[in-house]
């Protein structure tokens, strides 16, 4: 049998193994419901990004201010090193940096990357997600980016930014796979910000194509006279405040109307548009070319004296005269062009005087010789 001290000791023993299992059972709940708080917490923050984002995107039409908003959503969440909205751009078949933020972000704005080049590349071109915990064991890893920004890139995840199962771009984050990995929850939520970034870059793009359309003249794909207005405004305040001089050539296709009642109104359109493509590739590229109405065209030409101006007028009137036109088309038309020239402030003081000095300069060719150039307040100008 047992001593009374023994028993007493194995008492003792059996109450504190209780009450030891008490408190592990006490703090395994505890952790339970901590972690069940943290969840909370966490939905409850997520769907207030989500709400946010919405009320962006419904309020807004500015790409960066919602932009911004997705990106302080990803670092509040997913705390990247580095994190980086690539576009694709379809002509050149890249990915150029739109967005970075974060360490060596600064580097990357001239950074180019081919389709299927990298991690990023690979995403663009798969149209998929991918998460890479440790690059050194990924051979797509494209190791420049890193010796142009001088960090290292531990781990990668990157997705998608689609539009209807078009890839406009990629999200891609550095240095963000903690030691539990990246979980579901993470990328579901990534993914679900690449689907809000998409449909902002879509709803800018729409944006711009119809401001384009608002400035943009049908036939030739110049700027139409709507703009041109605004361009002028733009163009007499630059020119009050920094001192700069600028001119306006006015520009008349002589008997127009004979290609018209010749070939047809069609044809005549044709016509226009390649007259308009030649003008605007022989501008520079600070310079605005206008269909301003008919057969009529204007160009603006910031910082150019009037000086200037005449060797653009000149230039142009003799590029119409000497070009065959519509060959194309198995046409070859020739014609002529009357010219005016006008600047600002040497000659007018406001658009309206400015327009109506070339357009008299211009007239006063069209009804007398043709086929010739005049400035305003000194007439005719000599051939070059």
């Amino acid at each position: 049998m047992l001593s009374a001290e023994r028993r007493a000791t194995r008492k003792a023993n059996q109450g504190l193994r209780r009450q030891v299992t008490k408190t592990e059972n006490f703090s395994g709940v505890e952790r339970r419901r901590s972690a069940a708080v943290r969840g909370e917490q966490r939905e409850a923050g997520e769907i207030a990004v989500f709400h946010e984002l919405g009320k962006a995107l419904t309020s807004s039409l500015q790409l960066d201010q919602v932009l911004r908003t997705i990106m302080e959503k990803i670092d509040e969440f997913l705390r990247p090193d580095t994190w980086s909205l690539l576009l694709v751009d379809e002509i050149k078949q890249e990915l150029y940096f739109e967005l970075a933020v974060g360490k060596g972000a600064q580097a990357l704005k001239d950074v180019r990357i081919k389709m299927g080049q990298g991690i990023a590349g690979w995403v663009a071109q798969h149209d998929e997600a991918v998460i890479v915990p440790d690059v050194r064991q990924d051979t797509r890893f494209f190791s420049k980016v890193d010796e142009k920004t001088e960090m290292e890139t531990r781990s990668i995840v990157a997705v998608p930014v689609r539009y209807r199962d078009h890839c406009l771009g990629v999200i891609e984050l550095i240095n963000c796979v903690g030691q539990d990995g990246f979980q579901e929850r993470d990328l579901a939520l990534l993914e679900a910000l690449a689907d809000f970034a998409a449909i902002a870059l879509e709803n800018a793009r729409h944006v711009k194509r119809i401001h384009e359309l608002t400035i943009t003249d049908d036939c030739t794909s110049l700027y139409n006279a709507r703009h041109m207005d605004f361009i002028l405004e733009t163009e007499i305040y630059r020119s009050q405040r920094y001192g700069y001089e600028f001119s306006l050539v006015f520009i008349d296709l002589d008997h127009f109307k004979n290609v018209n009642d010749t070939h047809g109104h069609l044809i005549g359109s044709k016509l226009l548009a390649e007259v308009g493509q030649m003008l605007k590739s022989a501008c520079r590229r600070i310079d605005f070319a206008f269909r301003y109405g008919g057969d009529e065209f204007v160009i603006v030409l910031p910082q150019a004296s009037k000086e200037n101006a005449f060797v653009v007028a000149r230039r142009l009137h003799r590029l119409i005269g000497e070009m065959t036109w519509l060959s194309s088309e198995g046409l070859n038309i020739h014609f002529t062009a009357s010219v005016g020239v006008a600047s600002y402030p040497s000659d007018a003081k406001s658009k309206v005087e400015l327009l109506h000095l070339a357009d008299e300069a211009m007239y006063l060719i069209k009804n007398t010789t043709r086929n010739g150039v005049a400035a305003a307040k000194t007439g005719p100008l000599p051939a070059a």
